[in-house]
Formats: structure tokens, C-alpha cells, sequence
């Protein structure tokens, strides 16, 4: 039978995690390919670009979508479970599931980006009408945000699964790909210390600590207030606090407060998007160059 694609899987996959179990994502694809009778030929059949089979790429879009709803959840690292909602869209049972369907959810609409982080609704073409509607540039740019988006997240996923210790020397390799000079983790103080220290320029004129912070939950002010404190053992006047998670109101006002000294907080969203800036854990798979027309060169002048 063909692979389906990634909509027609979400309602098999959320099924498939009914009995409320958690899995890993190797087990959902094994539990996937049972339910849907594919061959092993069918499988293994690779994407253009060879770095991924298509089945595992489009139930990895397909659990991307469900979790952003919050259909499922992730309760422990690298694995997945039906979650309340989920439940609850199951008992109603569905002929099927697919991006339509899922706009129903705020989650879904914060992914794709029709509502903003303060609740606003943002304006963006609806990629629910037919493709005519929309401009094949507009469905280029809107299926290149997604992208983004997806890779962020699953950047965040992989981040919260390594070790605290690899985590922080990806957060000094990430501050150097930045332009910063050699950096370091480093034994200065344990929890709520400083996890490494970096030159803010290659001649090491001034150096900068960091505070990495391999959390899925609120980075609260007294964290930040006690890293700021471990900032004098070195006579440091800048660092930076780069988290998984986010931050709470009161550890923000608190660092915009500070005197004599500066201090960066960097979210897991912002801290996705740079590595993704910077190129660091991730891989350029393809490139396309996308062009118009120049009106300028078209431009006729009189003698010409």
C-alpha cells in the first residue's frame, strides 16, 4: 500500500496510544507499520535526500502536529503518551484527523503561528483553503516557517535529552560560532553557579560566565540572583544565562535592574533559533535559491 502521508497518520498514531502506555519513537513507528500493514520494502523507502526514511519523517510530522495541539505529551525523555485532550478527542470518535481538524486547539494555532505569544491573533494566509487560493511563493515561504518551527522543536527535544554536562559544552561552542574568543566549562561553583566562562573577544580583553541550565521548567529570580552573586568569585561584570525552558516575569525585571554588572537571558526558543542561525547541531540538507524577475533590468532608457 502507499506510505500515507503525515495527516492521514495522526489519527492511527494517536490511536495507537490509546491504551495510555508510553512508547518510544521507534516503538510507535513498529506499532505504525504493523497497523498499517507496511512491507518492509515500504519502510525503509528513503526521502530524496537519503537522511530519513519517509515513514519515519512523515509520523515524526504527524506526532509534531499532535503534541503542538497537545493530543500527546512527552512525560519522559524520547518518549511519547496519549495526553488528557487526546483522550478526549478519541472518545469522539473521529472519521479522521488532520490540520483542519486540529485548529480547533491553541497549541496548533501558536505553531503555526496564527497566535502570538501574548494571545494576539497574528494574520497569515490560511493554508486550509485549496492551493489555489494561495500563491506558490506564499505556500514556498508558509511551508519554510513550519519547517523552522518543527526543527526548533526538535532541536529543544534533543537538547532536553542529553546530559547536563554535554549541554553546557554545546551552550560555550554555540557562544564561540557566535564570534566570542575560547570559551570553557568550568568547576567554579555546583547548583546555581557558573557552568563556564567564555572571552567576549579572541584577545580575552573581558570574559563573559555562563549559566546553562538544562530545564523543562520556569528559570525563577532566585536562580538568576544566585548566578549574578557566583559572577564575583571572578570579578565578572557580564554573563549570560541560557535556559531549555523560559523565564519568569521576576527574573527578568531582575536583571533589568541590575547595577554595575550585565547579564542575558536566553530562552529555549531564542536559544533554538541561534543554533540554527549559527549552524551548530544542525546540517544543511538542501539549498534552493528562489527568484523573480528584475524590474530594474527590464527598465528601457530613451537611445537604448
Amino acid at each position: 500500500m502507499p506510505i500515507p502521508d503525515y495527516q492521514v497518520l495522526m489519527l492511527p498514531l494517536l490511536e495507537g496510544l490509546a491504551d495510555g502506555q508510553e512508547r518510544s519513537i521507534r516503538e510507535l513507528d513498529e506499532l505504525l507499520a504493523v497497523r498499517l500493514g507496511l512491507t518492509q520494502e515500504e519502510q525503509n523507502q528513503m526521502l530524496p535526500s537519503g537522511q530519513s526514511t519517509v515513514f519515519r519523517n512523515r509520523v515524526g510530522w504527524a506526532k509534531t502536529y499532535l503534541k503542538n495541539a497537545g493530543l500527546i505529551d512527552n512525560p519522559t525523555r524520547g518518549r511519547v503518551r496519549i495526553s488528557t485532550a487526546g483522550k478526549e478527542v478519541l472518545a469522539r470518535k473521529p472519521t479522521s484527523i488532520d490540520n483542519r481538524f486540529l485548529e480547533q486547539f491553541d497549541g496548533y494555532q501558536k505553531f503555526i503561528g496564527k497566535i502570538i505569544d501574548d494571545g494576539s491573533v497574528k494574520p497569515l494566509p490560511d493554508t486550509t483553503l485549496p492551493p489555489v487560493a494561495v500563491t506558490p511563493r506564499e505556500q514556498f515561504e508558509t511551508s519554510f516557517e513550519s519547517l523552522q518551527k518543527a526543527l526548533a522543536e526538535e532541536l529543544l527535544g534533543r537538547l532536553q535529552e542529553s546530559s547536563p554536562e554535554f549541554f553546557e559544552h554545546i551552550v560555550v561552542k554555540l557562544l564561540q560560532a557566535m564570534g566570542y574568543g575560547e570559551g570553557r566549562v568550568t568547576n567554579y561553583s555546583h547548583d546555581g553557579g557558573i557552568d563556564g566562562v567564555i572571552n567576549e573577544d579572541k584577545l580575552g580583553l573581558d570574559v563573559v560566565c555562563i549559566q546553562a541550565k538544562r530545564w523543562q521548567g520556569t528559570v525563577s529570580r532566585p536562580t538568576v540572583q544566585a548566578f549574578v552573586g557566583s559572577m564575583d568569585m571572578i570579578r565578572a561584570k557580564k554573563g549570560v544565562v541560557i535556559t531549555t525552558a523560559n523565564f519568569s516575569r521576576d527574573a527578568i525585571d531582575f536583571v533589568d535592574r541590575i547595577e554595575g554588572k550585565r547579564v542575558v537571558l536566553i530562552n529555549g526558543q531564542h536559544l533554538a533559533q541561534l543554533m540554527i542561525d549559527y549552524d551548530v547541531g544542525v546540517s544543511t540538507i538542501g539549498t534552493y535559491r528562489l527568484k523573480e524577475v528584475s524590474n530594474d533590468f527590464f527598465e528601457e532608457e530613451d537611445g537604448v
